[in-house]
């Protein structure tokens, strides 16, 4: 029971994030190279919070204080990413098989949000997943039963909300149009404070909210992309063909 709990909350978790790597990014080095650069500045922006959250000794346990600069941190270098990856554009262009790629300015930021969002999710759930093979299984005498599966659900969640976030916020910086960036940071600590509720087991209060904050933010970025409802509906329409 213990090894289906962990492959299913495993699929949960990383396989649509692993089914859009191998259809938009796997056949492409240049988009490979990008996403891990963005998931290694993610790194640093996590080192960063947490040497700010060691050197503050008295606001330790206050888990709120650590969240908060961790965001900090990660807009800070989803920032660096946009300035870093529009003064490389040339250069991108040269060195890949691919010339047309960053002929779509949001391109990059899709691919940049998904190299932090994989990192953002295999650090919030490698140990979750550790602990659900074993030995023992929760909601047997203690805890709940509910709690890897919503753990899983939660880092989906966040994996496709920092996709959503980067095109998001890159076409804000890119158009000035800066309440797409409020947005953004908002729906970020948002979705993060929803997450401490899961402390008292109140799960539906995290999940439903932060989807619903997933749907709106999936649909700001399609709009951003350029996307339309008529070729949203052509999309579907041209594979049934």
């Amino acid at each position: 029971m213990t090894f289906a709990e962990f492959f299913s909350c495993s699929l949960l978790a990383f396989g649509p994030p692993l089914v859009m790597f191998a259809m938009t990014i796997a056949n492409d080095p240049v988009r490979i190279i990008i996403m891990i650069a963005a998931a290694f500045g993610w790194l640093l922006s996590f080192l960063l919070s947490s040497l700010v959250w060691f050197a503050v000794v008295p606001l330790r346990t206050y888990l709120v204080f650590g969240m908060v600069f961790a965001i900090i941190f990660q807009e800070l270098f989803r920032y660096g990413m946009y300035v870093l990856l529009r003064k490389t554009e040339a250069g991108l262009k040269e060195i890949s098989e691919n010339h047309e790629i960053g002929s779509n300015k949001l391109e990059m930021a899709y691919v940049s949000g998904l190299g932090f969002g994989a990192m953002s999710g295999a650090f919030a759930l490698v140990n979750v997943l550790a602990d659900s093979v074993g030995p023992g299984t929760l909601g047997l005498h203690n805890g709940t039963e509910y709690f890897f599966v919503t753990s899983a659900a939660m880092t989906l969640c966040m994996i496709l909300l920092n996709t959503f976030w980067s095109v998001i916020f890159f076409s804000g910086l890119d158009d000035k149009y800066y309440p797409k960036i409020v947005w953004v940071v908002g729906s970020h600590f948002f979705v993060s404070g929803l997450s401490l509720l899961n402390r008292n087991e109140l799960y539906a209060a995290t999940i439903i909210p932060s989807y619903i904050v997933l749907i709106v933010t999936a649909y700001l970025a399609y709009r951003s992309a350029g996307g339309t409802g008529r070729s949203f509906l052509q999309s579907f329409s041209s594979r049934i063909e």
